[in-house]
């Protein structure tokens, strides 16, 4: 009886990790266009624009507006992000600082 428990519980544990690992990134058959908004004034005279963004939502993308940022230190610029086309769709490349 305990070896049946044991097993199930290793099953119980297994199945929730597995269940829990979403896929690593998500394809659209066709790139959305961005949402036209007008950009409003900066904040301050060193800051830096984020161009908006497509973040994950369910099997698909959400988009989120963009902001102003107060530069890091130690970085350069800002890389925007953009579409990429793949195999099965296009997928987002999030913006990064360089």
């Amino acid at each position: 009886m305990k070896k049946f428990f044991a097993t199930l519980s290793l099953l119980f544990i297994v199945l929730i990790f597995i269940t829990g690992c979403g896929p690593s990134s998500v394809t659209v058959r066709t790139r959305p266009e961005p949402p036209y908004y007008a950009r409003p004034m900066a904040p301050g005279p060193n800051y830096v624009w984020i161009d908006g963004e497509w973040i994950r939502s369910g099997r698909g993308y959400a988009y989120r507006h963009g902001y102003w940022m107060a530069p890091r230190p130690r970085y350069h610029a800002y890389i925007s992000g953009h579409w990429e086309r793949r195999r099965h769709g296009w997928y987002w490349v999030h913006g990064y600082w360089n």
